[in-house]
């Protein structure tokens, strides 16, 4: 990618990432609508989905009858290989006028003035891309911590549990701790998905070059401009901007995935040392 585009590097230099212009007609190309779609979305998506679906897995591997433990479990790892374009339809005709634009307008008239719930209210906008990825991400989180929690030796819940401890305390403060680690390898899978969705945010986030910070607002993500623009893309300085936007991208996963690569690292090296003491 980075070979295949030299002229928007040439041309813009750091003002790529920069710039808030995208304009073919003139020529004139900018990543930064796009790449403010990209975190904000992934973002919000994570925000919603880490409590939910540590709940989830809490459930399941400490909480869960024997008889509903594996058909729900059954269900979840099913949610998590439904393709993305069937998400973006259910998203597009069920989701988004059902409840997204309803939830949006009861946000902007209560709490309007806050910059992230600005209006007007549209259907299709990056709260709906946020909550489509929320759901998306929902069981790879959730399956993932599960293993997690029931990996654990039984020895430390029942070393907990003959201190006195409560089963909330047991977990809260032993299993989680003790899971950590795995447990934010799993928040990784879900961040690479939410980063690097395509079709699903494409159907859902409105595409529209909206710089705001409003969640009500149509947007854009790098993947959804890809997937609009490439087949239209007719000169190399378009083409290769659509590819720098793949680089940059590309980049982007690569540096968070490093980044919480290391603090797996740092909380694996923790436990140990919190247990022997």
């Amino acid at each position: 990618m980075w070979q295949n585009s030299p002229l928007p590097r040439e041309r813009f230099g750091l003002r790529f990432l920069t710039s808030a212009e995208w304009n073919p007609v003139t020529r004139q190309f900018g990543a930064l609508p796009f790449l403010f779609g990209t975190l904000l979305t992934s973002f919000i998506a994570l925000l919603l989905a880490v409590p939910v679906s540590l709940g989830i897995a809490i459930f399941l591997a400490e909480l869960a009858p024997a008889w509903l433990r594996q058909p729900l479990g059954f269900v979840v790892e099913l949610l998590a290989a439904v393709p993305s374009v069937v998400y973006g339809l259910w998203g597009l005709y069920v989701f988004v006028p059902t409840l997204v634009k309803p939830f949006g307008q009861l946000l902007n008239a209560t709490l309007g003035f806050v910059p992230l719930f600005e209006g007007p209210v549209f259907g299709p906008s990056r709260l709906a891309a946020a909550l489509v990825l929320t759901i998306m991400i929902l069981p790879t989180i959730s399956a993932v911590s599960r293993d997690v929690l029931r990996a654990i030796p039984p020895a430390q819940r029942e070393a907990a549990l003959a201190l006195g401890a409560t089963r909330w305390e047991m977990i809260s403060q032993v299993l989680l701790p003790y899971g950590a680690s795995g447990i934010l390898g799993a928040v990784i899978l879900g961040l690479g998905r939410a980063l690097g969705e395509t079709i699903a945010v494409t159907m859902v986030i409105g595409n529209n070059l909206d710089l705001t910070a409003s969640l009500l607002h149509p947007g854009y993500t790098m993947a959804s401009l890809i997937a609009n623009e490439f087949s239209e893309a007719t000169y190399d300085l378009y083409v290769q901007s659509l590819i720098q936007i793949g680089f940059v991208l590309f980049a982007l996963t690569l540096l968070l995935n490093l980044i919480a690569r290391l603090l797996v690292w740092r909380v694996a090296r923790r436990a140990p040392a919190e247990a022997r003491a």
